[in-house]
């Protein structure tokens, strides 16, 4: 991370004058709630910071590296493609298989060789007729996908292409782009027709997140979480389907507030979700990272099984004789990890046509309980407002943003005309929010609403809007 200090050398008598004037400015709007600062940020090595496109060597693997000051991608192309490894503010998300760190396997579709990382797949699986993948370490899955470097600088954008698979008549291509000035990580994938007769499939981005404690691969996290909001008017008759694993599970449940919750056991369970939020995340109570993906649900589209996206909690499994004799696959078989797994609708593909499938993840801090997702952060602690004694609103709340910038104050009465704002607090994604602040709006405020502004003056949206309770209200 960068120094956010202001910078050296500046002339003594003009920064105190520049000093007093901000203070003066910020007394201002706090007194009247009627302005919000716009100055940019003074931080020189955030001015001068870049992203970075470069080969790198990765448990042995000839990787590349792309990375800015906030997070650090690694991607091996000839494994498939795969993102291996997303570490933010010290912390890796990904699984990265030990037993095949630095290995490359020819593919294959006799078995599946799995690496760990993020990669791309193809719904709907099985084996039963050519419109269903049956997966492997197939082309697609394990394929060398050739590496291209875009951009680099203010932006970083490379592009991985696998190769044209005769036996889905499917070729992948994604990019994958970081801004020099946030840890947003956005991913374009394309799907392209190769044959000479229409296709129809699903991309799949599968993201393995590892479920052990950090640097012990063989202990288990005993607070990893996978959230994502459950349709209000589902296909499921639980709001979820179980397409593999145990009926009953007692570590998958859907909470009073709409979101579907589970927290991860070493038992093999594949959980589908017709979520049209549009967001999943991974929560790391322990070490207290999240990870957010985001898509954009496609209403008038069908959706693989209904599902826009799945969780498998990895672990043993029951396998059947033909006698009916039930054992169970051996625990050192089945490393501890999670998969996320996003899918875009149904691509009905004419020859030489494509799709897209649009993600962005966003990496943050958090606490082990989510309550909701926005374009600005996750909500970790209802935001909640009082008038206090004194005349002034008191806001609390608890988030882990997005981007770095600072948390705005949006006042109205109860007719919605606004009363100005004010500038609450200054933030960043790599520390936890934890708001309580005063502020005075210029009139009888019945509402407000917490936006996030991030270093260029940008408005990513609001965290949360409430009503502002009496003195008495607790």
């Amino acid at each position: 991370m960068g120094d956010f200090s202001p910078p050296e050398g500046s002339n003594m008598n003009l920064h105190r004058l520049v000093r007093l004037s901000e203070r003066l400015f910020l007394l201002c709007c706090l007194a009247g709630a009627g302005c919000v600062s716009t100055r940019p940020a003074q931080d020189s090595s955030q001015a001068k910071a870049a992203c970075r496109v470069g080969p790198v060597d990765y448990f042995g693997w000839s990787a590349q590296q792309i990375s800015n000051p906030w997070v650090r991608l690694v991607v091996v192309p000839q494994n498939g493609g795969r993102l291996m490894q997303v570490t933010f503010a010290g912390h890796d998300y990904l699984f990265v298989n030990p037993e095949l760190r630095g290995k490359y396997l020819p593919p294959t579709s006799a078995q599946w060789f799995n690496y760990g990382g993020d990669k791309l797949w193809l719904l709907p699986e099985g084996n039963q007729d050519e419109q269903h993948w049956v997966g492997n370490s197939d082309l697609l899955d394990d394929g060398p996908y050739s590496f291209k470097k875009l951009a680099e600088g203010q932006r970083c954008e490379i592009e991985l292409t696998s190769p044209a698979d005769p036996q889905t008549g499917i070729q992948f291509a994604r990019t994958i782009s970081l801004d020099a000035d946030s840890p947003r990580i956005q991913f374009r994938a394309r799907m392209k027709n190769i044959t000479g007769h229409t296709l129809e499939w699903s991309m799949q981005s599968v993201s393995q997140y590892s479920t052990s404690l950090s640097g012990l691969p063989t202990k288990r996290n005993p607070d990893l979480w996978g959230f994502t909001p459950t349709n209000p008017s589902s296909g499921y008759l639980l709001r979820y389907h179980v397409r593999f694993g145990p009926a009953e599970n007692p570590a998958v449940s859907v909470r009073d507030d709409g979101l579907f919750a589970v927290h991860y056991s070493h038992w093999a369970a594949e959980l589908w979700i017709d979520s049209v939020a549009g967001w999943l995340a991974v929560v790391d109570g322990t070490s207290r990272f999240a990870m957010v993906e985001k898509f954009q649900y496609e209403a008038s589209k069908t959706y693989p099984g209904r599902a826009s996206v799945i969780f498998w909690t990895n672990g043993p499994e029951p396998h059947f004789s033909s006698d009916g004799e039930a054992t169970v696959g051996g625990a050192k078989d089945s490393p501890y990890y999670m998969e996320a797994e996003l899918n875009s609708p149904m691509c009905r593909l004419n020859p030489g046509e494509e799709c897209r499938f649009d993600t962005d993840w966003f990496p943050t801090r958090t606490e082990s309980d989510i309550h909701g997702a926005t374009d600005a952060g996750i909500l970790l602690r209802a935001l909640r407002a009082t008038q206090t004694d004194s005349g002034k609103v008191r806001i609390t709340g608890s988030f882990g943003v997005f981007y770095a910038g600072r948390l705005v104050a949006h006042f109205y009465d109860e007719r919605g005309a606004g009363l100005g704002a004010a500038q609450v607090a200054d933030v960043t994604p790599t520390e936890l929010v934890d708001l309580k602040a005063d502020t005075a709006p210029a009139g009888r405020a019945a509402r407000v609403s917490l936006h996030l502004v991030d270093q260029n003056g940008v408005d990513r949206g609001p965290l949360q809007e409430v009503r502002i309770g009496e003195p008495n209200d607790r």
